[in-house]
């Protein structure tokens, strides 16, 4: 395993080359997939940045939800399961708030400068 550079530094890096410098010298179709790619890459880094940190904060809410300890996977079917049964009310106020924090961590890696992301109270740090 390699110290330096690491994942991000990497992925950082081919990304600012296909935004200032292949971009710029595409035109059509071709310029449409530079910027996908570059918007690909900028998703992964923010997954590598913040998703081990979103994936806990989820665990620990799901924990405190449930009633139980339990990897993230089977927390959530745990949860699909209670909610599929009536064991846990679709207007529970723990559910809301969790399913919003979730909501938000994801759409704070996918799409950081999404509106509604942007002026939520509960947005993620």
């Amino acid at each position: 395993m390699m110290d330096q550079p690491s994942a991000t530094e990497i992925l950082t890096a081919v990304r600012e080359f296909i935004e200032k410098h292949a971009m710029p010298e595409l035109t059509g179709r071709t310029a449409f997939h530079a910027r996908v790619a570059a918007n690909a890459i900028a998703i992964i880094v923010r997954e590598l940045d913040q998703g081990d940190r979103a994936n806990v904060a989820e665990q620990l809410r799901l924990e405190q939800l449930l009633q139980r300890k339990g990897n993230l996977a089977e927390l959530n079917r745990e949860l699909c399961r209670r909610l599929r049964t009536n064991e846990l009310a679709i207007d529970d106020a723990g559910l809301s708030r969790h399913l919003t924090l979730t909501t938000l961590a994801k759409v704070a890696i996918d799409q950081p400068n999404y509106s509604g992301l942007l002026h939520s109270p509960h947005r993620p740090d």
